[in-house]
C-alpha cells in the first residue's frame, strides 16, 4: 500500500470542501463546515497508507496509473484511472457553487460523476463515512435509490443511479454507462440523478469561469496564478466572511516532529495576506466578505484585546485537545483538534486588522466604501496597537514557551498607526492624521534603534536580540523602509546565508519549542523573492520563483512546508500563505502585457 501523500486536489464551494488524491479517493472532508467533524478522515489515520475506512473510493480493477487535472479556470477536478488491460474511467468531482435566486448556492454537497472512456472497465465503490472523529460509523438505512448515513448530529444522503446493492455491499461491477453520486443533504431530488448532476456541473463550471474571467492577472505564470486564486477563494467561509489558514489538521510540518497543528480556523494575519493577494488581482469580493467578519471580531473584543485567531463562526474559545485513537498522517501523531494559540498575545494582529481594511477606504469600485464609522472601529485596534507596541508577545510564529519584543510584531503595530494616518487624511481628519502620524514615527524610530544588530549586520527577530528571522523581510512589503536602504540589503544577504537552502527558506535560526526547524516555510521563500526583486536582483528572484513553482504538487497546490532535500510537501494543506506567495511573486516579477502584445 502506497504511503499517504499530499498529491491531493481541493474541491469546495466556500461552505464545505474535500481533498481527493490522485486515485480519486476522497481522503478528507469535514461537515457541516471546514472546521467540523471529519466525514472522511483517512488522510490523518494512515500509518500504512490510505485504507478503506473514512474514504469515498472508486477502485478500478487491475489499476495501472492515473491522470488528474482541473478543468481550466474552475474548481472542478477530473481524475482518469487506467487499468493494465487498456480500460479506463473518468471521475469528475466538484461541490456545487453558483447563484440561485440572486443568492450564492453552496450546499453541503459533493457530486461525483463517473463514465467509462476506454474498453470495459470494472470498478468497486467504497463509501465509508465516519463520525465522532473516526471513532464510529453512522447507521445506514436504504431507500429506493439512496443510502442514508445517520449520526447523532445529522443525516447525510447518497443518491445515485449506480446499482445500490453493489454500492452498499462494495461489490465489483462493470461500468458500462455514466453514473453519478450526489452526497449531501438528506433531501429528495426533483429530477433524475444524472440530470441533476449534469445541471449542477454545468452551472458550477460556468460560475468559476465567470469568476476567473474577471481576474486581472499578469501575462506570465497565468495558470499558476489562476489556480492559486481559485484555491484561496475556496478557503473563504462565505457565510461569515472568515478565511481559514488551511483545510486540514495535524499534517506535520516535518517528519516525526510532533509539529502537528489544527489550521482550520481564521488567523487575522493569514487572512490579511489572502485579502491583499486577491485584491492585487482585482478580486475585491473576498475583501468585502472578510470585512464583515472582521467588524464583528472588533465589535466583540473586550478591553481592546483581539485574539490572533477565531473560529469561522466567530468562536473565541478553540480549546486544543488530542484525538488519541487517530494514528496521524503516515502514523505521525498526534492528531490535534482546536488550537491553543487562541490564548496567545500576538501583537501583530492589530496591524493585520488595519492593513486588511485599508483598501476599503480608497477603492471606488466597492459598492459600500468604508467611512467615518469604520475608521472609528479601526481606531480601537490602533489604540491597542500603540499601547502594546513595545511589549513582549508570542510573535507571529506562535512560540509557546518564550515571549520577546518581536520585531515583526512591532512592525505591524507601526503599520497600524501608519495606515490610520493615511486613512484619516483620505477622510479629511487632519487632527487624527497628525496623531497617528506621530505615533507611527515614534514606533519606527524604536524599530530602527532596537532591531538592528551591528554584530549580525541585519535586522534581527527581537529587540536587542541576535537571531535572524525571515519575518523582517516584511519591512519593505508594508512600506516601512526603502528596499535600497543598506541595512535592508545587508539583512537580505544575512538571511540568505543563514536560512536558505537553494530556493527554500526556513523561518528562523534559533531553536523553538521542538528544536530547530528542518523544513522550508514556503511563504518565507516567497518573501525572499519579493525582497530580491525590490533590491534589484530580479533575475535571481525569477530563477528562485520558477524553482518554487516546480515544487508544487501535480495540480499546482502547495502545503505549508517543503523539505529542502527531498522536495516533499509537508504541513497542513493547501496552505493559504503559500498560495498567496504564488500570486505575489507572479505579480511582482511578471513582465508587462505590453512587452508581449
Amino acid at each position: 500500500m502506497e504511503a499517504a501523500s499530499l498529491k491531493l486536489g481541493l474541491v469546495g464551494n466556500c461552505a464545505v470542501s474535500a481533498l481527493i488524491d490522485d486515485r480519486a479517493r476522497v481522503v478528507w472532508c469535514c461537515a457541516p463546515r471546514f472546521d467540523g467533524d471529519p466525514v472522511f478522515h483517512a488522510l490523518i489515520d494512515s500509518p500504512d497508507g490510505i485504507g478503506p475506512d473514512g474514504t469515498f473510493q472508486v477502485q478500478l480493477e487491475d489499476f495501472s496509473h492515473s491522470q488528474q487535472s482541473y478543468d481550466h479556470g474552475t474548481a472542478v477536478l477530473r481524475t482518469r484511472l487506467f487499468d493494465l488491460h487498456g480500460n479506463a474511467i473518468e471521475i469528475t468531482d466538484f461541490m456545487p457553487r453558483f447563484f440561485l435566486n440572486d443568492r450564492p448556492y453552496r450546499p453541503m454537497m459533493l457530486v461525483r460523476r463517473m463514465r467509462p472512456i476506454q474498453g470495459h472497465p470494472r470498478i468497486r465503490v467504497i463509501l465509508r463515512p465516519v463520525i465522532q472523529w473516526g471513532s464510529a460509523h453512522p447507521a445506514r438505512t436504504r431507500g429506493s435509490n439512496h443510502l442514508r448515513f445517520v449520526g447523532p448530529e445529522g443525516t447525510i444522503r447518497l443518491t445515485t443511479n449506480a446499482p445500490l446493492t453493489y454500492v452498499q455491499e462494495e461489490t465489483p461491477f462493470a461500468l458500462d454507462m455514466p453514473m453519478s453520486f450526489i452526497f449531501g443533504p438528506d433531501e429528495t431530488l426533483d429530477r433524475s440523478v444524472e440530470d441533476t448532476a449534469r445541471l449542477l456541473e454545468e452551472k458550477t463550471i460556468s460560475y468559476w469561469r465567470d469568476w476567473t474571467r474577471r481576474l486581472a492577472i499578469p501575462i506570465e505564470w497565468q495558470e499558476a496564478v489562476i489556480r492559486a486564486a481559485i484555491t484561496l477563494k475556496m478557503c473563504l467561509f462565505e457565510e461569515t466572511g472568515a478565511i481559514v489558514a488551511a483545510m486540514t489538521t495535524s499534517v506535520p510540518e516535518a517528519p516525526h516532529t510532533q509539529r502537528n497543528w489544527d489550521y482550520r480556523y481564521c488567523w487575522l494575519r493569514d487572512a490579511f495576506f489572502v485579502v491583499r493577494a486577491l485584491n492585487s488581482l482585482s478580486e475585491t469580493g473576498t475583501m468585502e466578505d472578510y470585512l464583515r467578519w472582521m467588524r464583528n471580531i472588533i465589535g466583540q473584543s473586550k478591553d481592546g484585546h483581539v485574539q490572533p485567531l477565531y473560529g469561522i463562526g466567530l468562536e473565541s474559545k478553540l480549546t486544543e485537545y488530542m484525538v488519541p485513537h487517530l494514528r496521524g498522517y503516515r502514523g505521525m501523531g498526534p492528531v490535534r483538534a482546536g488550537n491553543q494559540a487562541y490564548e496567545h498575545f500576538q501583537h501583530d494582529v492589530y496591524g493585520n486588522i488595519v492593513l486588511g481594511s485599508a483598501q476599503s477606504f480608497f477603492d471606488h469600485r466597492l459598492h459600500q466604501r468604508a467611512g467615518i464609522d469604520e475608521f472609528a472601529l479601526l481606531e480601537r485596534a490602533g489604540e491597542q496597537a500603540f499601547a502594546i507596541h513595545d511589549k513582549p508577545d508570542a510573535g507571529m510564529w506562535e512560540l509557546r514557551t518564550r515571549a520577546r519584543v518581536h520585531t515583526s510584531s512591532v512592525l505591524m503595530n507601526w503599520a497600524a498607526c501608519d495606515r490610520l494616518c493615511k486613512i484619516a487624511r483620505e477622510l479629511k481628519l487632519p487632527q487624527r492624521a497628525a496623531l497617528w502620524g506621530e505615533r507611527a514615527a515614534l514606533i519606527k524610530q524604536k524599530i530602527l534603534d532596537n532591531a538592528w544588530s551591528e554584530q549580525r549586520q541585519a535586522f534581527v527577530e527581537s529587540f536587542g536580540g541576535k537571531d535572524l528571522d525571515a519575518s523582517v523581510l516584511l519591512m519593505t512589503e508594508v512600506g516601512f523602509i526603502d528596499p535600497m536602504d543598506p541595512r535592508f540589503v545587508k539583512t537580505v544577504d544575512a538571511l540568505e546565508a543563514s536560512l536558505c537552502d537553494g530556493p527554500y527558506m526556513r523561518r528562523y535560526e534559533a531553536p523553538d519549542d521542538f528544536g530547530r526547524p528542518e523544513t522550508s516555510f514556503n511563504i518565507c521563500a516567497f518573501w525572499r523573492i519579493d525582497a530580491l526583486a525590490r533590491i534589484g536582483r530580479v533575475e535571481q528572484a525569477r530563477e528562485l520563483f520558477e524553482a518554487l513553482l516546480a515544487s508544487r504538487n501535480h495540480l499546482g497546490l502547495l502545503s505549508e512546508d517543503t523539505h529542502p532535500t527531498t522536495g516533499e510537501l509537508w504541513g497542513n494543506f493547501p496552505q493559504t500563505y503559500s498560495m498567496v506567495g504564488i500570486i505575489n511573486g507572479a505579480m511582482r516579477l511578471s513582465r508587462s502585457w505590453e512587452s508581449r502584445i
